[in-house]
């Protein structure tokens, strides 16, 4: 029997070395880039198409290679980080392994041009699966270009695994914005199929966590610095009152690494307890100095997990270190007695002749027993049961809930004959409308403006109000998007929404549907939108821009936790922030139309999230309940 095993080629070693670093385009850009900051670039130009299927270019200002470099740094466990095993434990660099070029040069088309400074000529090589196709000399400007053309070309498979292009654009502006955030001081630019989406000079922290995510974020972030013995942490977090019900906005950098640590972030987490809305996710942005020999990234080929010396000692210094932050800037009303309106400057000097005693006048015949007349006898029980309502809390008109007015009653009245004169009622029904009582009027009552009551034969109903409108939404949006039947309200005038690339990536993904539900949205420029309508059944007061960026931040948190396809999606976003509130007062008719709607729709019972709408309560519990025995 002949020997089965084998030593696999080095060109499908490094396909299948290439699953574990290239899993998407955005996996090509984070080494490259990576690959660019180590070299010492501090200009560095990111060029997509395709989102990365057709085109990955990365042009930097950096050390350059010389000619052997250049042909060597395709082969695999070739780098210029570490000479021996005692060097992984004080890495500073970003990559180490000397994989990333070798995996992507098995499974696309490379272009590389480098020269370095002190050459007068560059070299330029092209690469297809593995194979060198030519190298030559050529005049070229200091520092190196990489260019990958039709990734996963020889892997079928792979590349019709991958996402549509707005999706694995979104994965690439996540990559471009973690090595953008590590490293401030180093300029940045993006463009996607002609156009830049990105122009970050060198600047402040602050000032590229701004650029990166928008100006309103300017006053929604509280500096953290805290220097020990053990770690160094320094960063930005945001405000409580501006967190988000989505991720995505949680950012740690160990040693300028990004890294994903949910014991870490359930630190962070812990800084903010009862003073963090429930479901919602705090900015925060958190660079982390440490020994490099007191933690391990050698741990996963993305190297984005940390394995640390003491991690218990982090997590106290990281929780105390932000919670002492979040108390000391503005997050706690303080008193300053320092800034020009203080007390003293409230209070006016005036000449001693000018100030006047003052006076108190009085009328020596009041009797407070004594009765004058009935006016006065009147407004003293309506002050009594002024005083009463305000101690006890008890509405002076409760009596008044429980009271059917007769112009209520003639108005139901006039509907039930007109609902039976339509229905085709007998003769002797429409003949003799004063038979009907006030008993047979259906009334519905608001129970703190939350839940609506309503009576049937075996007890009552409770019903959720803001769970039954948005299961009529759901419904109807779902409708809508399905018959493409939407009608629009033009506005006023036309509202301008500013969003982050990333938002702006996932609007261009999710518009046609966006249209079809009535709104009237068009690019303009690089990140904005411009509202120029909102569907007709929102009705009016409503904030063309809130409500968009609502249904955008509703949009990414379904799409994170609950995987639902995109239009269920964005109907349920839609109806959930279109929907009425708890507290919305709601008259009789309203309440009926309500009700009808609901059981009108295919699931009456369940709201979109899941939970009943509707508890009903019989009139055999009620009795138990009120039985002693």
């Amino acid at each position: 029997m002949s020997d089965i095993i084998q030593l696999l080629p080095d060109s499908v070693a490094n396909q299948i070395a290439a699953g574990e670093v290239v899993q998407r385009p955005a996996s090509a850009v984070k080494e490259l880039i990576e690959n660019a900051i180590d070299a010492g670039a501090d200009k560095i130009k990111l060029i997509v198409k395709d989102a990365g299927k057709s085109l990955i270019q990365v042009i930097d200002n950096g050390c350059g290679m010389s000619i052997t470099d250049a042909r060597l740094c395709f082969e695999r466990h070739a780098t210029s980080k570490i000479r021996q095993a005692e060097d992984l434990f004080a890495i500073r660099t970003m990559g180490f392994r000397g994989e990333a070029l070798a995996s992507i040069a098995a499974i696309a088309q490379v272009e590389l041009k480098s020269r370095r400074v002190e050459d007068e000529l560059g070299t330029i090589i092209e690469i297809e699966g593995s194979k060198v196709i030519s190298q030559q000399p050529e005049a070229l400007p200091s520092g190196t270009s990489i260019a990958i053309k039709n990734l996963f070309y020889n892997i079928p498979a792979r590349r019709n695994f991958l996402k549509s292009n707005s999706v694995e654009m979104r994965h690439i502006i996540d990559e471009f914005q973690r090595v953008a955030l590590a490293h401030p001081s180093v300029f940045f630019s993006m463009h996607s199929d002609g156009n830049e989406l990105f122009h970050l000079p060198s600047e402040t922290l602050k000032q590229r966590i701004v650029h990166l995510f928008g100006n309103n974020y300017n006053q929604r972030l509280v500096p953290v610095e805290e220097d020990t013995t053990i770690i160094t942490v320094s960063g930005f977090v945001g405000k409580p009152e501006f967190a988000k019900k989505t991720r995505g906005e949680q950012f740690f950098f160990v040693n300028k690494r990004f890294v994903k640590d949910p014991y870490l972030h359930h630190a962070v987490m812990n800084a903010y307890e009862d003073i963090l809305p429930a479901d919602t996710y705090p900015l925060y942005v958190l660079f982390i100095e440490i020994d490099p020999s007191k933690i391990d990234i050698n741990v996963h080929p993305t190297k984005t997990e940390i394995k640390y010396e003491d991690d218990k000692a982090m997590y106290a210094i990281l929780r105390s270190t932000v919670k002492r932050s979040l108390g000391r800037y503005n997050i706690t009303p303080t008193l300053d007695f320092n800034q020009e309106t203080s007390f003293a400057n409230l209070i006016t000097n005036k000449p001693l002749e000018e100030i006047q005693a003052p006076t108190i006048s009085f009328n020596p015949n009041f009797n407070p027993f004594e009765e004058t007349n009935s006016s006065s006898s009147s407004s003293r029980s309506s002050s009594y049961a002024a005083g009463l309502e305000k101690k006890s809390g008890i509405p002076q008109n409760w009596d008044s809930l429980y009271q059917i007015t007769q112009k209520d009653v003639s108005e139901q009245l006039s509907l039930h004959e007109e609902e039976k004169a339509f229905s085709g009622g007998s003769a002797k029904e429409r003949s003799s409308p004063s038979t009907i009582s006030a008993d047979a009027v259906k009334q519905f009552f608001q129970l703190h403006n939350r839940f609506i009551v309503s009576q049937i034969h075996s007890g009552f109903m409770l019903i959720d109000q803001q769970a039954a409108h948005e299961r009529i939404l759901f419904e109807h949006y779902m409708e809508l998007l399905e018959n493409h039947q939407g009608s629009s309200q033009q506005s006023l005038f036309p509202q301008t929404v500013e969003l982050s690339p990333a938002d702006y990536a996932l609007m261009e993904e999710i518009l046609p549907d966006i249209l079809t539900l009535g709104f009237q949205v068009r690019p303009f420029g690089k990140t904005t939108f411009i509202v120029d309508g909102i569907p007709a059944d929102l009705g009016q007061g409503i904030n063309e821009t809130k409500i968009l960026e609502q249904l955008l931040e509703d949009f990414k948190n379904n799409k994170d936790e609950l995987q639902l396809n995109k239009r269920e999606n964005l109907a349920r976003s839609l109806a959930k922030n279109a929907a009425i509130r708890p507290g919305a007062a709601l008259d009789n008719q309203e309440m009926s139309e309500l009700i009808d709607k609901l059981f009108a729709t295919q699931s009456p019972s369940i709201s979109i999230h899941g939970k009943p709408i509707v508890v009903t309560i019989t009139l055999q519990e009620l009795m138990e309940r009120f039985n002693k025995n």
